[in-house]
């Protein structure tokens, strides 16, 4: 081997230790690692240091405080009552319904949590209609992974964006997301098709069945006193606590309940299915910037227009309409909601956002130094991996994914790979959308041990030997299903 490719081999060894070492330290920590391996790539191997991700950063802060005043006027508690509403209304059609609920509430907040309070109205439908309550829990909790590869305001989206919009690859929000939203639809349907004809029935399961008869568990005709107030234990993760209450609206004060953000890219919602007019208010504003944001997307010409190099006047970038809009977003959420503002570093959105933003610079940074010092090595070499096996490309996503349980590190991470190997931007958008669902191979994230928790049949199981979990095998069907559909769509988009 080369000097050269003894460097590459220990740069790149750098790389991954910091991003392990990033992962067992969790939350600020995987920043914190990235910026340590950006110093010893920079000090130690004499490589000029890569560009900061600020364009991501800048989104990220715009959206996380937009949503924290919604969040703080009591917007997310109005999301979960209307999202409740829905899945009651169709109880046969739960293990469909209810994943494809959450996900346009997901895509919609930016955050896969907001089916924390969503989790016990799912088991309690489920469970009074003789439904296997771990059918629709596992498919709504798998689909959470994925969803922000669809949303215009998640933290992931963002990093996605500042990677391909830019020449020569020229992919913008529109482009992603008319290939991320089909690809999850259909992987979201194909999987709760596979998956409501797994398992037993719940009339037919005999631990279920011996539980009822020994009383320990009410028959599912007489579950809805049980089912409405069900405790999330823990397990080296704060529990959350969420009521499935009718819902209401007026001036009831929520009642809310917290979990500790697992995942850099999550942070619980509140348990309320209980509402106010105010936060319909603020959610509904918040909903009208994540549609304009969209629609100055899909039409460039309405967006002010500008000759800045003297080659002709450009349209503004959407980094720039996305945080203009945000923050426009934000200030008529303050008039019309009327939070507390002195609350809004307080809530759970916030916090995990911000967690986010450190995690992103960090491991980003990283990872943008190395890629610019080796880029034409690899090319070379990973890419021509790629080139021959593609869909290692969506296994390296998954992976990361996996290890780090954040959808925007993975996105960081891999995806510059993928795009200067050579991979087509739209087939590499296609498999990092389904790709994501990895951040729930293990049963470590906050809404896997929730909905375990919530299920008292017991149908829903952590598992004890680490991929022996009711989550695996539905993760499984979404991503290849999802990876699938995204790569063949992906590759019809420019």
């Amino acid at each position: 081997m080369s000097t050269d490719d003894w460097k590459f081999l220990a740069e790149a060894l750098v790389v991954l230790g910091c991003i392990v070492m990033g992962t067992r330290a969790g939350g600020v920590g995987v920043g914190l690692w990235g910026g340590l391996g950006t110093a010893v790539l920079v000090f130690v191997f004499q490589e000029p240091p890569g560009e900061p991700p600020a364009a991501a950063l800048a989104i990220i802060l715009a959206v996380v405080t937009a949503a924290a005043l919604m969040q703080a006027a009591g917007g997310i508690d109005w999301m979960v009552a209307m999202a409740a509403r829905v899945i009651e209304k169709r109880p046969q059609q739960i293990t469909l319904i209810a994943p494809l609920t959450a996900f346009v509430f997901s895509i919609g907040a930016g955050t896969g949590n907001i089916i924390y309070p969503l989790l016990p109205v799912i088991y309690d439908v489920s469970y009074r209609n003789h439904i296997r309550p771990s059918r629709p829990l596992t498919v709504t909790v798998v689909q959470s992974g994925m969803a922000l590869a669809a949303s215009p305001v998640s933290a992931a989206m963002a990093a996605m964006l500042t990677l391909t919009e830019v020449a020569p690859y020229n992919l913008g929000l529109t482009q992603i997301l008319s290939i991320t939203l089909p690809a999850c639809v259909i992987g979201i349907i194909v999987t709760s098709l596979i998956v409501n004809r797994m398992w037993k029935d719940l009339d037919d399961d005999p631990e279920v069945q011996a539980r009822i008869a020994a009383g320990e568990l009410a028959a599912p005709g007489a579950a809805e006193a049980e089912a409405l107030v069900a405790p999330a234990a823990t397990a080296g993760t704060a529990g959350t606590t969420s009521t499935a209450t009718t819902t209401t609206t007026g001036a009831t004060p929520p009642l809310t309940g917290s979990a500790a953000p697992v995942g850099l890219d999550t942070a619980p919602a509140s348990a309320a299915l209980t509402y106010t007019k105010a936060g319909r208010n603020s959610a509904l504003v918040f909903f009208a910037g994540v549609i304009t944001i969209v629609l100055l997307g899909l039409f460039p010409d309405l967006r002010p227009s500008f000759d800045l190099d003297g080659t002709g006047a450009e349209p503004i970038d959407m980094t720039t309409t996305i945080v203009l809009v945000m923050f426009t977003a934000a200030v008529a959420i303050m008039f019309i909601g009327r939070p507390n503002v002195g609350e809004v570093p307080e809530q759970s959105v916030f916090k995990a956002g911000m967690i986010s933003a450190i995690a992103l610079f960090g491991i980003a940074w990283l990872t943008a130094t190395f890629i610019a010092a080796h880029e034409e090595q690899i090319i070379d070499t990973i890419g021509a991996w790629v080139t021959d096996w593609k869909f290692l490309f969506a296994l390296a996503v998954f992976l990361v994914a996996a290890l780090t349980t954040s959808q925007s590190t993975a996105t960081r991470t891999i995806v510059p790979i993928g795009l200067a190997a050579g991979l087509a931007p739209g087939v590499v958008t296609g498999m990092w959308a389904g790709a994501l669902s990895g951040v729930y191979t293990l049963p470590a994230n906050g809404t896997q041990i929730a909905a375990a928790n919530f299920d008292h049949s017991g149908t829903t199981k952590l598992g004890t030997r680490l991929l022996d979990h009711s989550f695996f095998v539905p993760m499984l069907i979404m991503a290849v299903v999802t990876v699938a559909v995204g790569a063949v769509i992906g590759s019809f988009v420019a």
